[in-house]
């Protein structure tokens, strides 16, 4: 990334906006005035450079960079503590999958980062299309930025599966960064402008590579996919990726062993089946250094979960990218959205508005997350010998108390620091012959104010 910044760096208790510039490399290869892809472009022998300009939030914890002009785009989230990058990143991008009627332009080229896709599903119409950019709010404080466009164009060539014509919805994403939150906050807003109900599709794209080097960010083969779920289906295409799991009938398999990026034997999607079910985040750890990131959601408004990846061996057989590029690259991808699948559409009514707000947390020292909000996620189990935490706070200034009770017995009571480097962790002991089969966590701030809640039985 170049830096070009023009703002100094954020004080401790402050947060900033800049401008930068980034550079990234893609193959040589043409497209038409609606994008479609010119027959005879493409050479793989000729790199070619392209510098955008970007907007950088920075607080204390996080170093954001939003990319406005290429799809609109979250492209990194470097988490300081660590220094390491949460998001996927493509060092050289590469046209793929021309002519075979699976893209909306027919042909696609994978960037990275977070990014919002609609009208339709396979990443949309709108990833290379510019977006506006607006600051909302900048105070040191709070940076609240969005970045909007509407649909109203078309491809007249898009395979028949896709939506005709445009749809006119008009798409804002809002970006905000708080000074004391170690977590980015985001919400998508979308209006139907006509006087009918349209059909559409919305899905957040997320390709994500927690823990990485930010000059090379990549899944890794530590990664886990981290979703409240319990089981998957995939299309026909994609069967073979439930070959190592356990059926449960009726096109469903057990999410045991595809939750972990090594056991993907190749490309496919997993959907999660039937949905959410209530769960309110997901995301990936990666465990060679327990570190992750996470959406947190409501997940009533996205009930869709779809998850890829290439498959194992694009981490195990990476190529130099810019001397033999190629579309496989090690990153896993999760989409929230409006519908369960792909192709299935939801209904915008008309004059209506739909409204799907997020909060992207890194998190350190977990191995797993059990619950989140926007304050904390935690990882709770308890058996026979003892009660075992592991949390994260998004405000790792404010203190805390944390509290762990059986029944009417206080297992651990006290006031706690929030570690933004490595995390935390409590163990306590469960007395015997207590009462209860229930270990209830509650941590408030030092004032009282609950910030999470939440039960574990005892196994």
């Amino acid at each position: 990334m170049n830096a070009a910044v023009h703002a100094a760096s954020p004080l401790s208790d402050s947060v900033s906006l800049s401008e930068s510039t980034i550079s990234w490399s893609t193959v040589k290869y043409a497209t038409s005035a609606e994008n479609g892809f010119v027959s005879g472009s493409l050479d793989k022998t000729a790199i070619v450079d392209r510098t955008f300009k970007t907007y950088v939030l920075e607080n204390r914890y996080l170093k954001v960079t939003l990319l406005p002009e290429f799809g609109g785009r979250i492209l990194s989230i470097i988490y300081k503590p660590t220094g390491h990058e949460q998001l996927y990143r493509n060092e050289v991008g590469l046209p793929y999958g021309m002519k075979a009627g699976v893209f909306y332009y027919d042909w696609l080229m994978v960037y990275g980062g977070i990014f919002p896709t609609f009208p339709d599903p396979e990443h949309g119409r709108t990833w290379l299309k510019p977006w506006d950019f607006k600051v909302v709010k900048e105070s040191a404080g709070e940076v609240t930025v969005s970045m909007s466009l509407r649909d109203d164009f078309a491809y007249s060539a898009a395979p028949a599966q896709f939506l005709k014509g445009s749809t006119g919805i008009e798409a804002t994403y809002h970006v905000t960064l708080k000074a004391d939150r170690a977590a980015l906050d985001a919400r998508v807003v979308l209006k139907n402008p006509h006087d009918r109900t349209i059909d559409y599709e919305y899905w957040t794209c997320t390709t994500l590579a927690p823990g990485s080097d930010p000059k090379s960010p990549k899944t890794t083969g530590g990664a886990e996919i981290i979703a409240p779920i319990e089981a998957y289906s995939t299309p026909g295409w994609s069967a073979n990726l439930s070959e190592g799991d356990e059926s449960l009938g009726q096109g469903k398999s057990r999410f045991e062993k595809l939750r972990y990026f090594k056991n993907w034997p190749t490309m496919g999607i997993a959907y999660a089946a039937p949905d959410m079910q209530g769960g309110n985040f997901w995301g990936v750890i990666n465990h060679d250094n327990e570190e992750g990131i996470i959406r947190i959601a409501d997940n009533t408004v996205t009930p869709g979960l779809k998850m890829w990846t290439w498959g194992y061996q694009s981490f195990t057989n990476e190529t130099d990218a810019r001397k033999d590029p190629n579309e496989a690259r090690p990153y896993v991808e999760l989409w929230a959205g409006v519908s369960d699948q792909f192709f299935h559409r939801a209904q915008l009514p008309a004059r209506g508005e739909v409204s799907v707000t997020e909060t992207y947390s890194p998190i350190v020292g977990m191995s797993n997350v059990t619950d989140a909000n926007e304050n904390i996620l935690i990882n709770l189990s308890a058996a026979a010998s003892g009660v075992n935490l592991q949390f994260f706070s998004i405000e790792p200034a404010t203190p805390l108390r944390v509290t762990l009770k059986r029944g009417d017995a206080i297992l651990f009571n006290d006031a706690v620091k929030a570690d933004p480097k490595n995390g935390n962790r409590i163990s306590a002991t469960i007395p015997a012959g207590g009462s209860g089969e229930q270990v209830r966590l509650t941590i408030t701030t030092a004032e009282g104010k609950e910030l999470i809640a939440a039960e574990t039985k005892v196994k």
